[in-house]
């Protein structure tokens, strides 16, 4: 079972509020703020303005607070070492994975403005599509002071219609991200967390198939995570079956 918290669903409307205006949907796309979603966060888990973007150690951390920072980072955690690497050994760090868990599509011309009527993604997201994100930080993942939360978001997408085919939607920008609403938030505070990510029903030995079956994840996805469950402790591997590796629940856990 994931190991989730109710969110605050009051303190998220009010950061909504701050950042987005509750007059956005009047006023049309031209009031939208370019990555709204990292605001949003920033605003819900900080609202005091004084204790944001701090400069440390020749970095700026997103929230600074007695002590701890929170780091909000929406993709291309790649580009999340260099900080940790400064922050780690000096303060507990806690990153913060926005996921679109439902997400409606508006187009917007970008000549007219005009904007598409909305339309429901049929993907829809879970913890496990954090896994690729936190292969780019894998070696950081063990550090007592690192702590996550991987937080799933309804969210409207806005895109702008200047992609290369017909249509102009293949290779199109994306344009901004406003959350609507902060579903739960999945934690990660130590290595025995990883844990929740392994479904309850692979008692025995089990191959990166039968995890992303028993997930509802793709098979190439479920490799990944079974990398840092392994690299984590969670799991050890017991041998093969065929070219698969056969994974077991480590027996101290």
């Amino acid at each position: 079972m994931m190991t989730r918290t109710g969110p605050d669903r009051e303190a998220f409307e009010n950061a909504k509020k701050k950042v987005i205006g509750a007059d956005r949907q009047r006023l049309g796309i031209g009031t939208l703020s370019e990555k709204s979603i990292h605001a949003v966060l920033k605003n819900y888990y900080e609202p005091d303005e004084d204790r944001q973007e701090v400069p440390i150690d020749n970095y700026v951390a997103d929230i600074y607070a007695e002590g701890r920072i929170i780091e909000i980072q929406t993709r291309q955690f790649n580009k999340l070492r260099d900080k940790l690497q400064a922050f780690l050994p000096l303060y507990p760090v806690t990153v913060v994975y926005p996921i679109p868990r439902e997400k409606w599509l508006i187009w917007i011309d970008p000549e007219s403005g005009e904007l598409s009527k909305k339309r429901k993604s049929p993907a829809k997201g879970n913890p496990y599509v954090a896994f690729p994100e936190l292969y780019k930080i894998k070696m950081f993942l063990k550090d007592p002071n690192l702590k996550l939360r991987l937080v799933l978001i309804d969210m409207e997408e806005y895109r702008l219609l200047n992609g290369w085919s017909y249509d102009r939607k293949k290779g199109s920008s994306r344009f901004d991200r406003i959350p609507v609403e902060l579903v739960e938030e999945v934690e990660i505070d130590c290595p025995e967390d990883y844990m929740q990510f392994v479904p309850y029903e692979l008692e025995d030995a089990f191959t990166s198939g039968e995890f992303a079956r028993a997930a509802h994840i793709p098979v190439s996805l479920a490799q990944t995570v079974l990398n840092i469950l392994y690299y984590m402790g969670t799991l050890t591997r017991v041998g093969k079956r065929g070219k698969q590796y056969l994974y077991e629940i480590e027996s101290d856990r």
